[in-house]
C-alpha cells in the first residue's frame, strides 16, 4: 500500500481478512440515571444528529437508533438528558487465522 492511497476493504493479509469499518461512538444521557447509555453504530454522525433533532422537534415519543451489531436502542424523547457523537473514526475488522 502506498502512502496516498487508502486501505481497500476486505484486505487480505497474510494470516486473515481484514477490513475497514466507519464506526461512531454515541452516548446518550438520561435524566435521574446515573449511567449512560454507549454503543457504537455504523450510522453517520450527520444521520444521528437528524435523527435526534427530528425526534426532538416532531415532539416524538421516542428515539430510536441501532448499533453496530444489530441492536436497537429505544429512549423516550422526554428521558434524554444529552446525546454525545463521537468524530466518524476507521477502525479495522476481520480476523486473524
Amino acid at each position: 500500500m502506498t502512502a496516498t492511497s487508502a486501505p481497500r476493504a476486505n484486505a487480505r493479509s497474510a494470516r486473515g481478512v481484514l477490513g475497514y469499518a466507519v464506526l461512531v461512538d454515541i452516548k446518550i444521557g438520561i435524566i435521574n440515571s446515573p449511567r449512560e447509555i454507549a454503543f457504537e453504530t455504523a450510522q453517520s454522525a450527520e444521520e444521528i444528529e437528524q435523527a435526534v433533532a427530528q425526534a426532538l422537534e416532531s415532539q416524538s415519543t421516542h428515539l430510536s437508533l441501532k448499533d453496530d451489531k444489530g441492536r436497537r436502542f429505544i429512549v423516550p424523547v422526554a428521558s434524554l438528558a444529552y446525546v454525545e457523537v463521537g468524530a466518524e473514526e476507521s477502525r479495522r475488522i476481520g480476523f486473524v487465522a
